[in-house]
């Protein structure tokens, strides 16, 4: 494993314990196909479909922040992978709550993180 995949897989594995914190359920983590991939699929405690795309930056002053990692065209394929799943698993999630993407962006330093959630983006 590379540096920058066990950086991404332990950010994803914070994200995870904040949204089970915050009263979500997760239903699947690096759920991927050919067209693309889901970092966490979880239900919201209001029960909406949430498709979580985790970005994690190490360090005191990084290059780039994790927000600036998801890019237009991450999002748009995003987008697409999200809906497929939805309209495919619809019968997991039969609540008309509807679906949305959040954007969980990380900052590790030594032993230390924050976490900020951005919803609905």
């Amino acid at each position: 494993m590379t540096y920058k995949s066990a950086l991404g897989a332990n950010g994803e594995s914070i994200a995870c314990e904040y949204l089970v914190g915050k009263g979500y359920k997760i239903l699947e983590r690096n759920y991927r196909k050919p067209w693309g991939e889901l970092d966490i699929v979880a239900v919201s405690p209001g029960k909406t479909l949430v498709f979580v795309e985790v970005k994690t930056v190490a360090g005191i002053d990084p290059d780039y922040t994790a927000e600036e990692q998801l890019t237009q065209s991450k999002l748009t394929k995003l987008q697409r992978t999200a809906s497929l799943y939805a309209n495919k698993y619809f019968e997991r999630h039969p609540d008309d709550a509807g679906w949305q993407i959040d954007l969980i962006a990380i900052n590790i330093v030594g032993d230390e993180h924050s976490v900020k959630h951005y919803e609905n983006i």
